[in-house]
């Protein structure tokens, strides 16, 4: 018996240990990029959001507040976060709908033999490196975007100042095209369950009622899925916000605002990754201070969606009739 006791007493503090590394690995990475920004954030202060140029500087060695740096250095991320967010927006307007749409498809409509297969191919593009989705945008997307996509928007939408002007190779529909081919299967899979947990009495309720199935998944499925449908487009927004490399190789890598939707763009996470080598030229660190902030910028943004995202996924399992649109 206290051999017993013994074995359970080391089995639960060994795995609480384990447990607790992960709460240590985010603590120590969010510690590493706040010590490594600090010389960033009090030289740059606020204009590291509002300003748009990026350039390391290559003049004599100077000292603001402190903190040594070379001439004509300057660091805004104005850019990067416009181009973030709205390559980001695109990837919901995208991905969302059509990942919705394949989870009450799986859910309601699908025969039973033929959804598990459906369900592993859509599961199955979440395990497509990254690369090759955005291999596949430089060699299909791309042309076809600048040939025939965009030309077609701006004939359609020209007459509005955003949608005129000259035609770029890559940028805001590229990129939002691929960050929504790689949430489609995040959103799906946990739209799907959400809509698994509706009630069969309320659907054979509103059957008895003589709604139709497509009034049925309106009125009674999608309503009470919604929490966890929304959970999951904030988790697919997460992803999309992080994703390097794809999106680094179909957005233009941009130094500028964009004007209209042709224009290309940068994202945070692909100015890190392509640039990152300027850092070792500058000797006195600021530059790599600079994108320590940036990724700084980017955990946050990244574990507040993510938070909430799990927040409401955990409530979008418990929906409750109620959620249910009035009939």
């Amino acid at each position: 018996m206290v051999r017993r006791h013994l074995s359970d007493s080391i089995y639960k503090y060994v795995t609480m240990c384990l447990a607790g590394l992960a709460i240590l690995f985010v603590g120590v990475i969010v510690g590493s990029l706040i010590k490594t920004s600090i010389p960033s954030i009090v030289v740059n202060g606020f204009n590291f959001f509002r300003t748009t140029a990026w350039a390391p500087g290559s003049g004599g060695l100077i000292h603001i507040h402190g903190y040594a740096l070379l001439a004509g250095s300057k660091y805004g991320i104005l850019v990067f976060l416009v181009g973030t967010l709205a390559s980001s927006f695109l990837a919901i307007l995208f991905g969302v709908p059509l990942a919705v749409g394949i989870a009450l498809f799986l859910s309601q409509y699908c025969p039973a033999r033929f959804s598990g297969s459906i369900s592993l191919v859509v599961e199955l593009m979440a395990g497509i490196p990254s690369v090759i989705y955005g291999f596949w945008g430089i060699l299909v997307l791309l042309p076809l975007a600048k040939q025939s996509i965009l030309p077609a928007v701006k004939s359609v939408l020209g007459f509005i100042p955003f949608f005129s002007g000259t035609i770029y190779y890559g940028g805001f529909l590229a990129s939002g095209i691929i960050l929504a081919l790689m949430i489609v299967p995040i959103v799906a899979a946990i739209s799907r369950d959400a809509m698994a947990q509706t009630p069969v009495d309320l659907k054979e309720a509103g059957r008895a009622l003589g709604m139709t199935d497509w009034e049925i998944s309106r009125k009674i499925v999608l309503p009470y899925a919604k929490s966890g449908i929304t959970g999951a487009s904030f988790l697919g927004l997460g992803r999309a916000l992080g994703e390097t490399m794809a999106v680094a190789l179909v957005c233009g890598g941009a130094t500028y605002l964009p004007r209209t939707f042709y224009y290309p763009i940068n994202t945070i996470s692909a100015q890190i990754v392509l640039n990152l080598d300027s850092a070792l030229q500058d000797s006195t660190g600021m530059t790599l201070a600079a994108f320590a902030e940036l990724a700084l910028v980017l955990l946050a943004i990244t574990m507040t969606v993510n938070i909430f995202a799990r927040f409401l996924v955990g409530r979008g399992f418990l929906s409750s009739p109620e959620n249910v649109i009035p009939v």
